[in-house]
C-alpha cells in the first residue's frame, strides 16, 4: 500500500517522512513573540498579530519566513502582540474542544493560546490547531479545526530558477452546516461554496483573491500570491493547496461579524481611498468609441435631453502604436481641445492602458533594450520599480498631464496577447519577475501594476485623487484607489445572474467597489471578430434594462459593451430610453446616500454592495441567496435575472420592517414575497429605522453637492446615519478637511435629530436646505428645515 509523504528541507534536498511521523513528539514553546510547535515533521510559528488575528506559518524545518520571500501586498506587518499561553485545563477548555484535532471524543493534552478575543487549541499529540470561539458563554465552540491526520503536506516542486519549492496543502475539518464566501470574483454562479471548488488563477472575468470568509464568524486569508485551489466538495474536508510555495502561510481571523473581518482584513492590507465624487456618477462607455468626434457627440446627446453623465469613456484603439502615448492624429486631431471641450460639459475622462505593449512601440524597445520585459512576452515587470518608473514617465505621467482623468489598467491579470481567455491563469508560470519566480507570484501582477500608477500617480498630483479601473485585483489593491469590473463578459440573462454572485463574493473579499459592463460585453468567441448585438433588438433592450437597473445599486455605474450597430447610450434603446432614463436620474438623486457610504468604506471599512449573509449571517435561509443585496444599509436590491419575468420572489430578511420603495406600503419581514416587476420596476425595499438622504435631479455630480436633501425616514424602528459631505476632488479630506452631519432617528418619540456640524472645508455652505419625510405606511408627511450648521430636531405627531 502506497503512503502519502510528508517532506521537508535539508541542506538543500527535499526528504521525505513517512504520515506516522505526525505522531512524534510534540513541542510548544514560546519564541520572540510567537508560539512555535515542533512536531517531528515540520515548524509551526503562530503569531497573534492582534486580538482577532493570527498567522500561521509552517514549514518542514521551519526556516522559511513564509510562502514567498516578499509579500507586498501587506500594508501594515504582522507585528507579534500580548498572549496568553495555558495548558488546556488552565484555560478552562474542555476535552471534547481539543479533541477535534485528534478524533471525535478522544480526550488529548492541549496547550491553549488565548488572544484575548478567540483561542488557538494546539494539540500536544499531533501539534494540528483548533480554533475556538470563546464569546458564546456555554464553554469553547469549534470553528475550524486542522485535520488529525496529514493536516499540513508539502510535496516538493522546482521553480523555474531551480530553487525547491513545495506544493503546500493545508486540511481542514471544518463546521458541517456554514456558508462560505469570498475568494474573488468567479463566474460559475455559485455563491455559497460549501461544497465547491475554487481556483485562484488570475484571467479575465475570473479574478483571485485569497481572503475567504465563513458564516462561523470567521475568515482565512491564504497568504500567497501563488496560482491556489480551495476544495470543500467532501463535506468533512476544506483544503487550502498552493501549488508552489515556501511554506504553509495564512492568517485566521476572529470577526464574528463579516464587517469584522472586512475591517481586519482591510488595517493588514490597506484602507481604500475615496474616489473623486464624480466616479460615482454614470460611466458612458461602448467598445470603442472611435474618434473625438465620438465622444463630443455621445456627451452632447446626454447634456441635450438632461440624461445625467460625469464620465466618457476612451477604450483601446484609441493608440497610434500600444504602449505610446500619441493618439491616431486622423481622429484625434487636437487632445487638449477635445478633454477642454469635455470639461465645459462637465465631463470627466477615463483612458484605457495596457501593460501589454506593441512590438513597434518606443517603449516597447526600451524595455527590452534594458531587460526589463517579462520574458517570452511582449508585457513589462511592474514587480521591477525602474520599469514602473519607465512606464509611468513614458506613458501614464504624460497623460494624466495632458488632462486625463482616470485610468482604464485593461489586460491587468495580465493578458498575453489578444484576445485570450482562460490560459491567462498561467501567464506568469515558469517566467522569473524581478520580485521573483512565476510561479510564487502568479496571482500579483494587478497589485504591482495598479499600485505603480497609483504611487507615481499620487506623487505627481495632489489635487486629483486616483481612480484606475482595473480588469484583475489582488490583496491590497483597494488600498491604491483601485475598482474592478467583471471582464469581457457574454449578452445573456444566465450569464448577468451570475455577475450578482461574483460580484456580492468580491466585496466579501474585503473589496469595496465593483461594477459590470451594462448589457454584457459581447455576443460570444465564435464570431470572428467577436460583435455585440443590436440595442434595437427587443429581446436585447430587455436584458439591457434589467441590467441598467441593476447597475443603478452597484458601487460603480458603467456601461460598455461592443454593439452590432455601434452605439451603447441610453438613445439607442427605442422604446426603453424613458425608462432608462428614470433609473439614470434615480442614480443620480442617491449621490448624497452613495457619497456618505463612500465615505464609510474609506473611513470605517464599510462595504457598500452586501449580500444579505453580511447582516443576517446566523440566517441559513439567507446563506445561498446570491441574487439580493443591500445597498448600504438603508434599501434592499432584488434584480430582475429571466427574460419575460414580471415578478420575482423576494426574501425579505428578518428586521422590525419593510417598506415597498416605489408605493411606500409595508411589505412585513421575516418571510417570501411574490414582488411585483413589470419592465419599468426593479424590487426595491427600504428598511424600517432607515435613514435615506436623497438630492435634486443633477446633470453631474458636482451640479450641486450641497443643494436640497430629501431626508426620507422610514419609520418602525430606531435609525442612524452620517452624513459626508467634501471638496469632491484632491487629497485634503485626508488632511482633515471634511465635514460631517450626524442623523438619529427616534421611533417611539417619531423625532430626527440633526446633529451639530463636525468639520469644515473650503467651499462649505453654511446653510442648508433639508426636507424631512416621514414613511410610515398610514401617510406621508414632511417638514422643511433651514440648517446652519447647529443641532436640531424635527417631531412629527403621532
Amino acid at each position: 500500500m502506497l503512503h502519502r509523504m510528508a517532506c521537508r528541507l535539508s541542506l538543500g534536498l527535499a526528504l521525505c517522512l513517512p504520515a506516522a511521523a505526525w505522531a512524534a513528539t510534540v513541542s510548544v514553546t514560546q519564541e520572540n513573540g510567537a508560539v512555535v510547535v515542533r512536531n517531528g515533521v515540520d515548524v509551526m510559528r503562530v503569531t497573534v498579530c492582534d486580538k482577532d488575528m493570527v498567522r500561521v506559518v509552517a514549514s518542514p524545518d521551519g526556516a522559511a519566513a513564509g510562502s514567498s520571500p516578499s509579500q507586498p501586498w501587506f500594508a501594515k506587518a504582522c507585528t507579534p502582540q500580548a498572549f496568553v499561553l495555558r495548558d488546556a485545563a488552565a484555560a478552562g477548555t474542555g476535552s471534547n474542544t481539543a479533541a477535534g484535532a485528534g478524533g471525535a471524543g478522544a480526550s488529548v493534552a492541549a496547550k491553549v493560546l488565548d488572544t484575548g478575543a478567540f483561542r488557538v487549541s494546539i494539540s500536544l499529540a499531533d501539534g494540528t490547531l483548533t480554533f475556538l470561539d470563546a464569546s458564546a458563554g456555554q464553554g469553547d465552540r469549534i470553528l475550524l479545526q486542522e485535520m488529525g491526520e496529514r493536516p499540513r503536506v508539502y510535496d516538493p516542486v522546482k521553480l523555474s530558477d531551480g530553487q525547491n519549492a513545495f506544493k503546500v496543502t493545508e486540511r481542514f475539518h471544518p463546521v458541517l452546516r456554514q456558508g462560505i464566501y469570498g475568494l474573488g470574483q468567479h463566474q460559475g454562479g455559485q455563491f455559497n461554496y460549501q461544497g465547491g471548488v475554487v481556483r485562484l488563477a488570475q484571467a479575465n472575468t475570473d479574478i483571485a483573491h485569497p481572503l475567504m470568509v465563513s458564516t462561523e464568524g470567521y475568515g482565512l486569508l491564504w497568504n500567497t500570491a501563488a496560482a491556489s485551489t480551495m476544495d470543500n466538495r467532501f463535506p468533512t474536508e476544506m483544503t487550502l493547496q498552493a501549488d508552489a510555495a515556501q511554506a504553509i502561510d495564512y492568517l485566521f481571523i476572529h470577526g464574528p461579524e463579516f464587517d469584522d473581518i472586512v475591517g481586519a482584513y482591510r488595517r493588514l492590507t490597506g484602507q481604500a481611498p475615496l474616489f473623486p465624487r464624480w466616479a460615482y456618477g454614470l460611466f458612458q462607455s461602448m467598445d470603442h468609441y472611435d474618434s473625438a468626434q465620438d465622444l463630443l457627440d455621445v456627451t452632447a446627446r446626454h447634456r441635450a435631453a438632461d440624461a445625467p453623465v460625469d464620465v466618457v469613456v476612451q477604450d483601446w484603439k484609441w493608440w497610434s502604436r500600444m504602449g505610446d502615448p500619441p493618439f491616431r492624429p486622423e481622429a484625434y486631431p487636437d487632445v487638449p481641445s477635445l478633454l477642454a471641450a469635455l470639461r465645459q460639459r462637465h465631463v470627466h475622462t477615463l483612458l484605457s492602458l495596457w501593460p501589454l505593449l506593441s512590438k513597434s512601440s518606443d517603449l516597447y524597445a526600451d524595455m527590452k533594450a534594458r531587460g526589463w520585459l517579462i520574458p517570452g512576452t511582449a508585457l513589462y515587470d511592474p514587480t521591477n520599480r525602474e520599469a514602473a518608473d519607465l512606464y509611468w514617465s513614458h506613458l501614464g505621467g504624460k497623460l494624466l498631464d495632458q488632462g486625463w482623468d482616470s485610468f482604464w489598467l485593461d489586460g491587468s491579470e495580465p493578458e498575453l496577447h489578444l484576445p485570450t481567455m482562460a490560459e491567462t491563469d498561467r501567464t506568469l508560470a515558469g517566467r522569473r519577475l524581478a520580485i521573483g519566480p512565476g510561479e510564487l507570484y502568479n496571482n500579483i501582477f494587478p497589485l504591482a501594476h495598479v499600485g505603480g500608477v497609483h504611487d507615481h500617480w499620487r506623487a505627481q498630483r495632489d489635487d486629483k485623487r486616483v481612480f484606475i479601473l482595473s480588469r484583475s485585483s489582488f490583496a491590497g489593491v483597494q488600498r491604491y484607489g483601485a475598482a474592478s469590473w467583471s471582464g469581457d463578459i457574454l449578452n445573456s440573462f444566465p450569464v448577468f445572474e451570475r455577475q450578482m454572485a461574483g460580484g456580492l463574493n468580491f466585496a466579501l473579499s474585503g473589496m469595496p467597489y465593483w461594477t459590470t459592463d451594462i448589457g454584457g460585453y459581447y455576443q460570444g468567441v465564435l464570431d470572428n471578430p467577436p460583435r455585440g448585438p443590436d440595442t434595437r433588438d427587443p429581446a436585447f433592450q430587455e436584458l439591457y434594462v434589467r441590467w441598467y437597473q441593476f447597475g443603478v445599486f452597484n458601487p460603480l455605474f458603467r456601461t460598455h459593451g461592443k454593439r452590432a450597430n455601434n452605439q451603447n447610450d441610453l438613445f439607442a434603446y427605442g422604446s426603453m430610453q424613458p425608462i432608462l432614463l428614470d433609473y439614470d436620474r434615480l442614480r443620480y438623486r442617491l449621490l448624497p446616500y452613495l457619497y456618505a457610504l463612500a465615505w464609510a468604506v474609506t473611513d470605517r471599512s464599510g462595504t457598500i454592495m452586501r449580500p444579505l449573509v453580511m447582516d443576517w449571517r446566523t440566517d441559513e435561509r439567507v446563506w445561498s441567496i446570491g441574487d439580493q443585496f443591500l445597498f448600504g444599509p438603508a434599501l434592499m436590491v432584488a434584480p430582475v435575472t429571466k427574460a419575460g419575468q414580471t415578478s420575482r420572489q423576494v426574501f425579505l430578511p428578518r428586521t422590525a420592517g419593510w417598506y415597498d420603495f416605489w408605493t411606500g406600503k409595508p411589505v412585513g419581514a421575516n418571510r417570501w414575497i411574490e414582488a411585483p416587476a413589470p419592465i419599468d420596476r426593479i424590487p426595491l425595499f427600504a428598511r424600517a429605522g432607515a435613514i435615506l438622504p436623497l438630492g435634486e435631479a443633477v446633470q453631474y455630480a458636482d451640479q450641486a453637492p450641497q443643494g436640497p436633501v430629501e431626508l426620507r425616514v422610514y419609520a418602525g424602528a430606531d435609525g442612524t446615519f452620517i452624513l459626508y459631505d467634501d471638496a469632491g476632488d484632491g487629497h485634503a479630506y485626508e488632511r482633515g478637511e471634511r465635514a460631517t452631519i450626524g442623523l438619529t432617528w427616534n421611533d417611539a418619540a417619531r423625532r430626527l435629530d440633526v446633529g451639530a456640524r463636525a468639520g469644515t472645508f473650503p467651499g462649505l455652505a453654511r446653510e442648508r436646505t433639508f426636507k424631512v419625510v416621514l414613511v410610515d405606511g398610514r401617510r406621508t408627511r414632511s417638514k422643511l428645515v433651514r440648517y446652519d450648521g447647529s443641532a436640531t430636531a424635527v417631531s412629527f405627531g403621532r
